[in-house]
């Protein structure tokens, strides 16, 4: 069966990501996390396309974590894997009840669950050898990301394509860092992937990252440009045009003037008794 139009592009874009931020190598074992949803159904069936391409040149697992919210139903997205003959595991953890009794009415879940779940990710990745942990974060995630922490956070920071983490145990990997939402969005339609809702997040209004959303939606409305142009934003800082102290020494940068011999030559001509004209 040919590839689609949108198939060809995403493949294209998750290669050259991979390929920029060189992300995959021989040997690799790489931990595909699995969650369920339409990013992650679409990063998992495009890199086992790559890696059949490359004659198996890294191992691919997908690893799913049940966090125990009500309505799960994971039936068909294990028949849908063993379907594909991908191996994988399907994890049961009950961090939903945490969260529901952690966080504080009023309160949005994201930021203790992704804790929770990230937790268990990196666990089971180091407690069975895998040296590289995929997720499916996209263009869209990179730039809301940005924006929402210098609106609301105070700081510059988003989610590099590759990061290694603070325990130097884990490498993680975003392969569509570079595609964007509404190709995946119509990607994961043409392939009818048994979505798996969730109800956790999904159940929250006014969230900020859809406020974010809807603002960069508005401001690509008049200039279609914005969304690319923040994405490369994010790999063209240019620190010397920004006040962040640790990386530059605002209080001794006169002492990294250079004076040349133009300059010495400035100075004795300032120093001179003026000629007058006449």
């Amino acid at each position: 069966m040919q590839p689609s139009k949108i198939e060809k592009k995403l493949l294209h874009y998750i290669g050259k990501t991979i390929s920029d931020y060189n992300m995959i190598q021989r040997g690799d074992r790489v931990m595909i996390c699995l969650s369920g949803g339409k990013d992650s159904f679409t990063m998992l069936t495009l890199l086992n396309k790559l890696r059949i391409r490359s004659h198996n040149k890294f191992e691919l697992f997908s690893y799913t974590l049940d966090q125990a919210q009500p309505g799960w139903d994971d039936s068909a997205l294990r028949a849908w894997l063993e379907a594909k003959q991908i191996p994988h595991f399907v994890e049961t953890k009950d961090t939903y009840s945490i969260v529901i009794d952690k966080v504080q009415p009023g309160k949005t879940y994201c930021s203790m669950c992704s804790r929770l779940r990230r937790g268990n990710i990196y666990r089971y990745a180091g407690d069975n050898g895998f040296n590289k942990i995929a997720l499916g974060h996209h263009r869209d995630d990179l730039i809301e990301s940005a924006l929402m922490s210098m609106l609301y956070s105070g700081e510059i920071r988003s989610m590099p394509p590759k990061l290694l983490t603070d325990s130097k145990r884990h490498i993680v990997i975003r392969p569509m860092a570079q595609c964007q939402e509404q190709d995946i969005a119509a990607y994961a339609e043409e392939q009818q992937y048994p979505i798996i809702p969730c109800n956790l997040c999904g159940s929250q209004k006014n969230m900020t990252r859809a406020k974010v959303k809807q603002l960069i939606r508005d401001l690509a409305a008049d200039n279609p440009k914005v969304p690319s142009n923040m994405l490369n934003a994010l790999g063209n800082v240019q620190l010397s045009q920004l006040m962040d102290s640790r990386h530059q020494d605002f209080v001794n940068l006169e002492s990294q003037m250079l004076y040349g011999d133009n300059q010495e030559q400035r100075n004795d001509e300032d120093a001179a008794p003026q000629q007058q004209v006449g």
